[in-house]
């Protein structure tokens, strides 16, 4: 709790809430005033999209090394850092909603995506038989995945004048609610009912951008995405429609205040504290919990390693009270080709025995897996490590491929429910029309090693072609 108010009163000490209301100059600041009503804007909008033409525009102004990647056809033109947006990249987004609204002539924007996809698999046994698969944890169905409506405002990172501020608030409904579902937060959909498909208010934060810190600060309070991870939980954060199992077991999401600071171009640190992974303030399982990372970036932003404590507290069993610490590698080879590695440690203490192999067991706790303990123990340490590594082709701006190796050990299964050894390979293709709908079929294979975990733990091996499309709005 003293980290929490240290925190808070240095960041109150930065706040000068007359600045906060400067604003810059939108995105498109000279572009035509739209014409036409609503439905004729948004149909020529698309219709732009998927015919574009071939006239260049200008590079829009950025402080730091170039952006190392193209976007599209990937997720994104910058190395995944979370917690903040990248100080000093512009906001040079459009999107097919904004342009129908006001022609993408200001800052606040509204957008989103329907996203479904397909799987067809080797397990058969009915609900769940994929898992520990994502984000297609049931078998041979066509699923709607995540429909998202986005609201925000991006900070100016750019100019280096005066604060400034942003927000994001976005919705989610689909089968991939159960991903993002924070106990506390609409959360009797999963825990209690176990519905397949649902509703999470997944992100609600604000951000405070100050300038006067050495190359930037910015403030982020409220509910946003655990920080480390080459993967997101919204589809068009990720280069394939699954997950890594590594991605699938770790945290999703945390409320509290993190602060992320540019102290050069080569150096970012980040310190944190929230009430825990996954879990609203109010809930009984919340407990002050820190988050340190630091980002280092060479090699003109080809290369960046980003090592990361993104939770950590007393470790006591409770709702997904993971301890987590991650490190992160990226390395652009060339204009075609990078690679992203990524690996973590976990651990919780105390976590009550599932092994049937002691008297008068400990209950678990509703939605939080027990161990797989040793022989007499009520309660064990329970550790798991896990790293996971792709490798990114671009063919040209409309498709590219994806190589994706991963490995996780769930040493007492208190992840997984199986104690075992994972591998997982995946070859997948994104595929862009336009910059508005991506398609991405995939191949993955998978093998438990110690004993089976697939088709609800008949099967060591399970094989998965697969597919999704994203139609942005």
């Amino acid at each position: 709790m003293r980290l929490f108010l240290v925190t808070g009163l240095f960041c109150l000490s930065l706040f000068r809430p007359a600045s906060l209301l400067s604003q810059s100059s939108s995105p498109l600041p000279n572009a035509p005033a739209p014409t036409g009503n609503f439905f004729e804007r948004l149909g020529n909008a698309y219709l732009s999209d998927w015919k574009p033409s071939t006239s260049a525009s200008a590079a829009a102004p950025r402080r730091g090394y170039p952006a190392p990647l193209d976007s599209p056809p990937f997720p994104s033109s910058d190395y995944s850092v979370g917690g903040t947006p990248v100080i000093g990249a512009p906001d040079t987004q459009t999107y097919i909603m904004m342009q129908a609204i006001n022609g993408n002539r200001g800052r606040v924007k509204i957008y989103g995506w329907l996203n479904g996809g397909f799987n067809v698999s080797t397990s058969n046994k009915g609900d769940a038989a994929n898992s520990p698969a994502s984000y297609y944890y049931n078998p041979n169905r066509v699923t709607p995945d995540q429909e998202v409506l986005y609201i925000e405002r991006l900070p100016d990172t750019v100019q280096t004048a005066h604060w400034d501020w942003g927000f994001r608030l976005a919705q989610l409904w689909g089968q991939d609610y159960r991903y993002t579902t924070a106990k506390g937060i609409f959360s009797q959909q999963l825990l209690q009912k176990n519905h397949e498909y649902g509703y999470d208010p997944v992100m609600f934060y604000l951000d405070l951008y100050n300038p006067h810190i050495a190359k930037g600060m910015n403030i982020r309070i409220g509910r946003y995405i655990s920080l480390p991870d080459i993967e997101a939980q919204l589809a068009p954060n990720n280069y394939t429609y699954s997950h890594s199992l590594l991605y699938t077991v770790d945290p999703y999401t945390q409320t509290g205040i993190v602060t992320s600071t540019k102290l050069s171009d080569h150096w970012m640190v980040q310190v944190g504290i929230s009430g825990g992974n996954d879990v609203a303030l109010w809930t009984k399982d919340a407990e002050p919990t820190g988050t340190a990372c630091v980002d280092y970036t060479w090699h003109e932003g080809r290369d960046a390693s980003y090592t990361c404590a993104n939770s950590f507290n007393r470790g006591n069993y409770a709702y997904n009270n993971i301890q987590s610490y991650f490190e992160t590698w990226y390395h652009k080879f060339n204009s075609r080709w990078h690679t992203d590695t990524e690996s973590w440690y976990m651990y919780e203490r105390n976590v009550p025995n599932i092994a049937g192999n002691v008297s008068n067991p400990i209950p678990t706790e509703t939605g939080a897996n027990g161990a797989f303990c040793s022989a007499g123990e009520q309660k064990c340490f329970a550790p798991e490590f896990a790293v996971v590594n792709y490798v990114e082709y671009e063919h040209d701006t409309h498709n590219y491929f994806s190589f994706r190796t991963d490995f996780l050990n769930d040493i007492k299964g208190q992840r997984t429910g199986t104690p075992t050894k994972y591998s997982e390979h995946l070859i997948g293709w994104g595929h862009w029309i336009g910059s508005t709908i991506l398609f991405r079929p995939e191949l993955r294979l998978e093998h438990s090693y110690d004993r089976p975990a697939y088709d609800k733990g008949t099967k060591s091996t399970q094989f998965i072609f697969a597919g999704d499309i994203t139609y942005h709005f």
